[in-house]
């Protein structure tokens, strides 16, 4: 039996990062649906302002996942691809089918880009992420699940080995920033900011997080005493380009665009980087210091991609109900209030839809009785 079997913690840093990334990360359409109510100029700076604050969602997550994913199976050697295949099918993969469904088929008005008009249409938009304002995320973040025997054979050749950790992170890092430069030049500020927006969900895109998520782990020893101790520095870091990527959003004057806060830039890289490094510390201390709330965390880290599918559904339906009205009137009141009660809607839901099917699933596939003339 592997070490990672004999001992689970009861939380890593993967599921601080997945839970910090799913609870902000549904303030970001609350956000955008304040704007349109054209509030003031000093609400829509605020905005602004603490839309940039949550942008680490995305990174945060695929680092979290590609952590926790590596620590439980990279030295698990029993492990085909197929049952780990097989696992992520029924984890991931069912679920986004479903909600996509939902989105499409209920919600058709929440479509990006286009509208769906014929089945090819409908196809199409199911699987590139267009069929949600959130769901594009989808589509980017099931590639990494899909070439998870990369990121083992990157793990695996690097090992302990810590002049191999320093060559494959450089590797990442000019990689990232070749794509930064690509993006910036032909699609953000580029002639292709209309007819290549897909680019913007390959998985490329996040690459650098998910190499820097296994590193992590593979070095933990060094990767944790970095961490813990160079924290005060870390938040400079965080704060200096948090400074940056305010400046920039600010730079296209008013109103606010949200649109002109992408991940694809130098300063969010910084951002969401320092952002990871200091979650990883909030874990580390709690796991030191507070166990009873690191296994709250544990728990719903393992709901908080179900909730994340759901949390445009239950905000799009309390906005259409009252959410619009209380904003129009009150923009805080209405940007907290849509904000606690999707959170809340969103991992009910999680936990709720599970438990049900917890006790469907048997009554609907009972295991079949071989008797013994069967045999």
């Amino acid at each position: 039996m592997s070490e990672t079997k004999m001992f689970e913690p009861i939380a890593d840093i993967g599921d601080y990062l997945k839970l910090g990334a799913c609870t902000a990360v549904m303030s970001q359409p609350i956000l955008s649906y304040a704007l349109t109510t054209i509030p003031s100029s000093d609400a829509q700076t605020w905005i602004g302002i603490i839309y940039n604050l949550v942008k680490y969602t995305a990174p945060a997550f695929i680092f979290g996942i590609l952590y926790t994913t590596t620590r439980t199976t990279i030295d698990d050697r029993d492990l085909t691809y197929g049952h780990y295949m097989k696992n992520q099918w029924h984890a991931l993969f069912i679920p986004t089918i479903w909600w996509t469904f939902v989105y499409l088929l209920v919600m058709p008005q929440m479509q990006q880009i286009n509208q769906y008009h014929d089945l090819d249409s409908f196809l199409w938009h199911f699987i590139n992420g267009n069929a949600a304002p959130h769901l594009w995320y989808n589509t980017m973040m099931l590639q990494f699940i899909i070439l998870m025997p990369l990121f083992w054979g990157i793990g695996r050749w690097c090992g302990q080995n810590v002049q191999r950790g320093i060559i494959i992170a450089v590797c990442a890092v000019v990689i990232a920033a070749l794509w930064l430069w690509f993006y910036d030049t032909e699609v953000f500020n580029g002639p292709h900011a209309t007819d290549w927006y897909m680019f913007d969900r390959l998985f490329v895109s996040f690459f650098i997080y998910g190499v820097f998520g296994v590193l992590a782990w593979q070095y933990r020893e060094h990767f944790n005493k970095v961490i813990i101790k160079w924290w005060p520095a870390n938040v400079v870091v965080f704060l200096a380009a948090f400074y940056w990527t305010n400046q920039e959003l600010f730079s296209y004057g008013q109103p606010v665009s949200l649109a002109n806060a992408p991940y694809y830039k130098p300063s969010m890289t910084i951002y969401d980087l320092a952002a990871i490094g200091l979650f990883s510390a909030l874990c580390l201390y709690q796991l030191k210091n507070g166990r009873s709330f690191a296994k709250f965390v544990h728990k719903f880290a393992a709901f908080a991609y179900k909730a994340y599918l759901s949390n445009v559904f239950w905000s799009e339906c309390l906005w259409l109900l009252f959410g619009k009205n209380l904003t129009t009137s009150n923009t805080w009141a209405g940007i907290l209030t849509l904000y606690v009660l999707t959170w809340c809607l969103s991992f009910a839901s999680a936990f709720g839809l599970h438990a049900i099917w917890s006790r469907l699933k048997p009554m609907l596939f009972k295991p079949r009785t071989v008797t013994v003339s069967q045999i």
